[in-house]
């Protein structure tokens, strides 16, 4: 079981907390001008990495409370916490592009 850090509580079990996805997902700005199968590729297609991965957690057992996470599904380590709407660490992200995941 994983030990998420949140931000606000500190150290906590893995069960208290919901994932809500991959971050940094951008909405279009005109969804309306989008075809279907480029709404459904905004919907439905995430990234699989192998290595860094940036995602959205809520501690719904705690402070009801929203976080960014970045995660290497390779060894299933936690690698940072940051503020929604904070961009992920600088060396993360590099890594994540370096790979094409980004």
């Amino acid at each position: 079981m994983l030990r998420i850090p949140c931000p606000f509580c500190g150290p906590r079990a893995e069960i208290e907390f919901r994932c809500g996805g991959e971050a940094h997902i951008r909405r279009p700005a005109d969804p309306d001008a989008l075809s279907d199968a480029e709404w459904a590729d905004y919907l439905f297609m995430r990234g699989n990495p192998k290595g860094v991965h940036f995602e959205r957690w809520f501690h719904a057992h705690g402070c009801q409370r929203w976080f960014n996470l970045a995660r290497d599904t390779v060894g299933d380590r936690i690698l940072a916490v940051y503020a929604m709407g904070a961009e992920p660490p600088a060396g993360l992200r590099r890594e994540a592009e370096v790979r094409g995941d980004d």
